[in-house]
């Protein structure tokens, strides 16, 4: 083989390896998601465009807790449904939540991880459980999609609820009185 078309060889496939990280990097930075929450049931029956309008229609900004179980067992259950501008290209995604009540926004732990049927696939719909005592009720939240560490959406909402109420009285026994 010439070593002049060696040469070349070698300078075309450095180039196209080089290049590659950095579509994918732009690829990445690319993908954005609109984020809806309703705490309603979506169909099964809709199609990709009808469960977007769904969601559009019913997105909720303010989550009520379930009322089936004590104070403290309470939950907030909602349907996340996400809509990409292109295929995730990916098994999963992340869902990262942070209470921005105060002035500094606060992580709240555990990340979720949402797997993918699809890496085709642009509308994604998971359902959510938020469980106490990770999430406070009556508190303002972000929610913050990402992909490959890189945030492509984000939601603000509200958790409303209850909260643990104490009775004030104490009781102590004899020999504590004592």
């Amino acid at each position: 083989m010439n070593p002049r078309l060696a040469l070349v060889a070698t300078v075309l496939a450095a180039v196209v390896s080089a290049a590659t990280p950095w579509q994918d990097a732009e690829a990445a930075t690319g993908l954005k998601a609109r984020i809806y929450l309703t705490q309603k049931g979506v169909p099964r029956s809709l199609s990709e465009s009808g469960v977007i309008r769904f969601a559009q229609s019913n997105k909720a900004t303010r989550l009520r807790e379930t009322t089936d179980a004590p104070v403290e067992d309470r939950q907030w259950r909602a349907t996340l449904v996400a809509n990409f501008n292109a295929p995730v290209g990916d098994s999963e995604f992340e869902v990262l939540f942070y209470d921005i009540q105060t002035a500094e926004r606060k992580f709240i732990a555990p990340t979720m991880t949402v797997f993918v049927n699809d890496r085709n696939q642009r509308t994604i719909v998971h359902k959510l459980r938020l469980n106490r005592p990770q999430f406070e009720p009556n508190r303002r939240l972000e929610m913050v999609v990402t992909v490959r560490r890189q945030e492509v959406g984000r939601y603000r909402f509200q958790i409303l609820g209850d909260r643990v109420q104490h009775s004030g009285e104490v009781t102590f026994s004899d020999d504590e009185a004592r």
